[in-house]
C-alpha cells in the first residue's frame, strides 16, 4: 500500500479485506476469473496495488495462461511494475494467506462493487458542484451530463447473484403452469392474432424494431398496437413521436375509434349522430393512461427520465413506442467524435438496456434504406435497415411492413399489409397479414 492510499483510504468508501479475498481466490482458483471479470472492472478495486494485480491477472488469463504467483511475478518484473506500483513479492504472498471462500465469492464481489459505485457517486457530486459554479456551461448541458452519468451508473448496478439450476427450473415450471392454466401468451397481445401466434406477444425486456419504407403504415401500426395493449391491460402506454405532433396522433386515434375519417375530423365536418360517438370515445380515452410526447430530437437520457416519472405514479408501464430511430440524438460527450452509424448503434444498445432495466417491451420504428426501391422484389430484408450498425444485433424482434399495392396497383391482395418477421431471437420467423383501412389509418385482422 503506498502513501497516497494511506492518505485517502479514510475518506472514500472501500473494503480492504473483500478486495484481498477476491484476489486471493483468483490466484488459487482460475475458474472464478470469468465471473469476476464480468462483474468488476479494474477501477472497482480501491487500492492501486490491487488494481495492478487484477489487471495483470486479466491479461494473463486472456492469453490462456494460468495466473499463478510465478506467472504474475514474471509479468510484473518484466514490465517494471514491481518497482513503480507494487512493493515486491510479499504483497502477492499476503493475498495467498487469505482464506479461500469461493462459496461467498459473489457476496465479496457485490461488496466491492457497492463501494466502487459509492466512490463514483461521491466524485460525481463534486463534479456537479464544480460545474454549477462555471456559468459559461449551460444548465441544460450540466443536467444532461448528470443524467448520462447516472444512467451509466445505473447500468453497472446489477444483481450479480447467480441462480442455481433448481431455482431457474422452478421459475420456468411455474411460468409454464400459469400459461397452461390461463391459456395466455407470455407477452403483451398486439391484438393481431396471426402475429401473436408467431411472437407469443411482445415480451418484457425486448427491443422490437418496426421497419418499413415511407407510407407503409409504421406509425399507424404502432398506434394500433399501443391502443390494443392499452385497452386490454389498462397499463400506461408512452408514445414518443419525433416526427408527428401529439395533435396529429390524437386525430388519428379518434379516426380509428369513431369511424370518422381524419379529413372530416379536422374540418369539423361531423354529422349530428357522430357527436355522441366522438364524445363517448373522448370520455373513454380520457380515463386511460395514454401519454404522447412529441419532443423533437429527444435523447436517451430524456426518454429514461420521462419513463421514470411515469413509473413513480403508475408503478408499471405496458409499452413504450418511439417514432422513429433515425430522428433520435444523443448529446453525451462520448458521441462527439462518432459518425452517425456509430451513434445510432449506441442508441439501440441503450434502448435495449432500457427495456431490460424497466422490464418492458420497447417498440422502435425505423426507416429502411432506398436499396429496396432498386430491386425487382420490393419486399424488405434484414440488411435493408437504414444505418443499421448494431440494430440487427441488439433487437430481439425485427418486424418489417410491406404493402404490395404500394408498388403494384394490379396486386391480387389490395389493402393487405404483410408483417414480415425477419429476426426473432426467441421464436420463428414468418409472415402474417393484416387488412389496412387507409380511410381511418387502422389495421384489422383478416
Amino acid at each position: 500500500m503506498n502513501s497516497n492510499d494511506s492518505l485517502t483510504e479514510k475518506y472514500l468508501p472501500h473494503n480492504l479485506l473483500a478486495e484481498k479475498i477476491i484476489l486471493g481466490n483468483l490466484l488459487v482458483s482460475p475458474d472464478a476469473i470469468d465471473f469476476t471479470i464480468k462483474s468488476l472492472n479494474i477501477e472497482a478495486f480501491y487500492f492501486k496495488v490491487h488494481q495492478e494485480i487484477y489487471k495483470t491477472i486479466i491479461r494473463i488469463h486472456k492469453n490462456n495462461k494460468i495466473p499463478d504467483i510465478p506467472t504474475i511475478t514474471t509479468f510484473l518484473q518484466d514490465n517494471n511494475i514491481f518497482k513503480e506500483e507494487i512493493d515486491g513479492i510479499p504483497v502477492l504472498l499476503d493475498l495467498l494467506n487469505q482464506v479461500p471462500n469461493l462459496v461467498n465469492m459473489d457476496a465479496y464481489v457485490s461488496l466491492v462493487q457497492d463501494k466502487y459505485l459509492r466512490r463514483v457517486l461521491i466524485k460525481l457530486g463534486y463534479q456537479i458542484v464544480n460545474s454549477s459554479y462555471i456559468t459559461n456551461i449551460s444548465l441544460e448541458n450540466i443536467i444532461n451530463d448528470l443524467e448520462s452519468e447516472v444512467f451509466n451508473l445505473t447500468k453497472q448496478k446489477k444483481n450479480n447473484r447467480i441462480l442455481s439450476s433448481a431455482e431457474l427450473l422452478t421459475n420456468v415450471f411455474n411460468d409454464l403452469k400459469n400459461k397452461a392454466k390461463n391459456q395466455i401468451f407470455s407477452g403483451l397481445n398486439s391484438g393481431f392474432y396471426d402475429l401473436d401466434s408467431l411472437t407469443q406477444g411482445f415480451q418484457k425486456s425486448d427491443l422490437i424494431i418496426i421497419a418499413g419504407r415511407p407510407s407503409m403504415g409504421k406509425t399507424a401500426f404502432c398506434l394500433n398496437v399501443g391502443i390494443n395493449v392499452l385497452k386490454e391491460t389498462k397499463l400506461p402506454i408512452i408514445f414518443f413521436s419525433l416526427e408527428m405532433s401529439k395533435e396529429q396522433l390524437i386525430y388519428r386515434l379518434l379516426a380509428m375509434e369513431t369511424n370518422i375519417n381524419n379529413m372530416r375530423l379536422r374540418s369539423a365536418n361531423i354529422k349530428q349522430f357522430e357527436w355522441a360517438i366522438l364524445h363517448s370515445v373522448i370520455k373513454h380515452f380520457s380515463q386511460l393512461p395514454l401519454f404522447i410526447d412529441d419532443t423533437t430530437n429527444i435523447t436517451i437520457v430524456e426518454i429514461k427520465t420521462k419513463i421514470k416519472n411515469i413509473l413513480v405514479e403508475y408503478k408499471k408501464i405496458g409499452l413504450v413506442i418511439i417514432d422513429y430511430l433515425q430522428l433520435m440524438e444523443n448529446n453525451s460527450n462520448s458521441f462527439k467524435n462518432s459518425n452517425r452509424v456509430q451513434e445510432l448503434s449506441q442508441i439501440t444498445r441503450f434502448l435495449k438496456n432500457l427495456a431490460r432495466e424497466f422490464n418492458i417491451p420497447i417498440l422502435v420504428l425505423s426507416q429502411l434504406s432506398r436499396n429496396v426501391e432498386n430491386r425487382v422484389s420490393k419486399r424488405p430484408i434484414l440488411s435493408d435497415l437504414r444505418e443499421s450498425g448494431s440494430i440487427e444485433q441488439d433487437a430481439d424482434l425485427v418486424l418489417m411492413l410491406y404493402r404490395d399495392e404500394y408498388y403494384n396497383k394490379e396486386t391480387i391482395e389490395p389493402n393487405v399489409t404483410e408483417l414480415i418477421i425477419v429476426k426473432h431471437r426467441n421464436g420463428p420467423i414468418g409472415v402474417s397479414k393484416l387488412k389496412f383501412d387507409a380511410e381511418y389509418t387502422r389495421f384489422k385482422n383478416i
